[in-house]
């Protein structure tokens, strides 16, 4: 029997991914194990959007040459974003890497394994062992060209995967456990399969035995619309808090970026969203080439304005083969000190965005026996104990950092 060590870089998609060919291997024998030493075979699954991410993969590829050498019949698979945009070069960089597999290769993954012939053939896979909470991919790929983003060269164009496949899947993970369902895709509300819409398809989800909560990720801000509000709002299943990247607060910059959305744009569909009653987080990317210090003023102002409840802030990373690749960069002192200035304002927020929760009802899906998120995603803290996996309705009595103190409604 095979034990596999797991090695996943980047977002939630790659997560999923790694737990979806963890089940081919599985059906060809493979067991998991947390212990690099005890492993026969190690799978990386990588990430390329920043190029941080992409050099760790690598430099734990590199490290496994003396792994590898000390059992010359171990396996090594390189897999995902990076596999996909680095290609074949790889195998010449690293002669013992053993399979390469790219981002696009993910449905035919068993395939992959099988024509390595390192594996036996293909029996029954392991049961999905999703804990509290688990990953159901909806969609692959993308259909914008953002100048920044090499997504869509290692992903391809959108996939929208069948809804019967999806249901299926959200089943066998509650089925397995799991009380919170989390439908993951680049664009993920531009799903359409058929007649079923992305609201459709969260209503529908929400629908299984079991599950308690459904969320998503990531959104992209034209796909949000009155009618998906109207469908969503009285579903109590639904998770009220958006992850919705904006990248910068400047029009122009946003229009450079080729997001396909203005600022007054993005503004509007957050405030739709929050009068639905959604919290906001956001992505940021700071010193985008062409981003001027009025630029950048108007993403500070933006952020004010937006309320957002947390925001992901990252510096310009270019990426060989997208178009904003070939303008000249900022230095990097102005890219740390914008940075700097950003963090500043967004820890403001997050703490701001935690007192107001203060006298509100909150519903908690407990994580712990006494700690949980709430349907907004504020962490909260129980005066008792609650069975993992119920939902709880909570008043918030105080708020200390980033975490939320609650009285229970029937204390």
């Amino acid at each position: 029997m095979i034990k596999v060590f797991i090695q996943t870089y980047g977002c939630q998609m790659n997560e999923a991914d790694s737990e979806e060919m963890f089940l081919h291997l599985s059906a060809r024998g493979a067991t998991r194990t947390n212990n690099l030493d005890d492993a026969d075979a190690v799978l990386i699954n990588t990430c390329t959007v920043r190029d941080h991410a992409e050099h760790r993969a690598l430099s734990f590829l590199g490290r496994l040459c003396k792994w590898k050498r000390q059992n010359p019949k171990r396996i090594i698979i390189f897999a995902g974003c990076a596999a996909e945009r680095l290609g074949k070069q790889l195998k010449k960089r690293y002669p013992y890497l053993n399979i390469l597999s790219g981002a696009k290769n993910i449905e035919h993954f068993d395939q992959t394994l099988d024509s390595s012939g390192l594996f036996s053939p293909a029996g029954q896979a392991a049961t999905p062992t999703p804990g509290l909470s688990a990953y159901v991919t909806i969609m692959r790929g993308c259909n914008f060209n953002c100048t920044y983003c090499i997504v869509p060269s290692v992903r391809g164009p959108i996939k929208c995967l069948p809804a019967a496949d999806i249901l299926a899947d959200a089943t066998r993970n509650a089925q397995a456990g799991a009380k919170e369902i989390m439908l993951l895709g680049q664009t993920v509300n531009a799903y359409q399969d058929g007649n079923t819409s992305f609201a459709d398809l969260l209503n529908r989800v929400s629908e299984i035995p079991g599950i308690e909560r459904v969320r998503f990720t990531s959104p992209h801000p034209i796909y949000f619309t009155p009618q998906f509000l109207q469908a969503v709002k009285d579903n109590p299943k639904i998770a009220h808090h958006v992850h919705l990247p904006v990248q910068s607060g400047s029009t122009k910059v946003l229009q450079e970026m080729k997001r396909g959305y203005t600022r007054e744009i993005f503004l509007d569909k957050v405030r739709a969203l929050q009068v639905a009653g959604f919290e906001i987080s956001t992505d940021i990317i700071v010193g985008f080439p062409t981003e001027t210090e009025d630029d950048f003023a108007q993403t500070l102002s933006l952020v004010d304005q937006a309320q957002f409840i947390a925001a992901y802030c990252f510096k310009y990373s270019p990426r060989q083969g997208t178009p904003a690749a070939q303008m000249q960069l900022h230095d990097e002192q102005t890219l740390e000190n914008r940075l700097d200035i950003l963090l500043n304002k967004v820890k403001g927020l997050c703490e701001a965005a935690y007192q107001r929760q203060i006298g509100s009802t909150q519903q908690v899906l407990m994580e712990e026996p006494r700690k949980g998120r709430s349907s907004t995603n504020f962490w909260v803290q129980t005066g008792l104990d609650f069975p993992v996996g119920s939902v709880v309705s909570c008043k918030i009595e105080k708020a200390e950092g980033t975490l939320l103190f609650a009285r229970n409604e029937h204390d």
